[in-house]
């Protein structure tokens, strides 16, 4: 081929993948909103919409993966592995909230990479909702869902590979510093109520 066929080829590849991209941006732009008010309508207690909010971004997620099927290059790019961690967190967390098990990265047609770097990010949203719960007072749901947030980081920790193959160490790290701050919350909670509860003790007797 004459080179002026060579760049006119190479011209008609990339002007597709480049729509493509625009699309796909687009895509995840949509995916990360609609996740994120998930997580809103979750801490606010509105499950029916926050369940509405998934299913949509689950439409969305599949339409992207289907968009970018002969794409692989564009597929594993890292907005498209960010859009997925924020799906997987939000996935998570509802199914933290409403007590329903937890989707498999099949369920939600995500990577498994890009799960597992959800499953990090679940943990600070558990700490989110463990610090709105200590500011109602609920020092026992409080310590509930540190106990989750404990059961997770443990069970994330058991992945150890590459970071060419999947970059989890750095959320991990996250998770530990979390997990470390969260604990000392939760202790200092303790603490306070038992001396609240201890002087309230001895107001009742001096009372009587």
């Amino acid at each position: 081929m004459e080179m002026k066929g060579i760049i006119e080829e190479i011209r008609a590849v990339l002007d597709e993948k480049d729509s493509l991209r625009e699309e796909a941006l687009k895509l995840t732009r949509e995916i990360v909103r609609l996740s994120g008010d998930a997580v809103k309508a979750l801490h606010r207690g509105e499950v029916e919409r926050a369940r509405e909010r998934l299913e949509l971004a689950g439409r969305k997620v599949a339409e992207l993966r289907e968009m970018l099927s002969d794409h692989r290059d564009l597929y594993h790019t890292g907005y498209v592995q960010s859009a997925h961690q924020e799906f997987v967190e939000a996935s998570l967390f509802f199914a933290y909230i409403t007590g329903e098990e937890y989707p498999s990265p099949g369920e939600l047609g995500v990577p498994h990479a890009d799960y597992a770097l959800g499953i990090g990010d679940f943990i600070g949203e558990l700490r989110r909702h463990f610090l709105l719960l200590l500011l109602a007072g609920d020092i026992e749901g409080a310590e509930k869902t540190y106990r989750t947030m404990e059961e997770t980081y443990e069970e994330l920790m058991t992945l150890e590979y590459p970071k060419g193959l999947v970059n989890v160490r750095v959320k991990q790290d996250q998770a530990r510093g979390i997990l470390e701050r969260t604990l000392e919350d939760l202790t200092r909670a303790k603490l306070s109520k038992s001396l609240e509860d201890k002087l309230t003790q001895v107001q009742n007797y001096v009372n009587q």
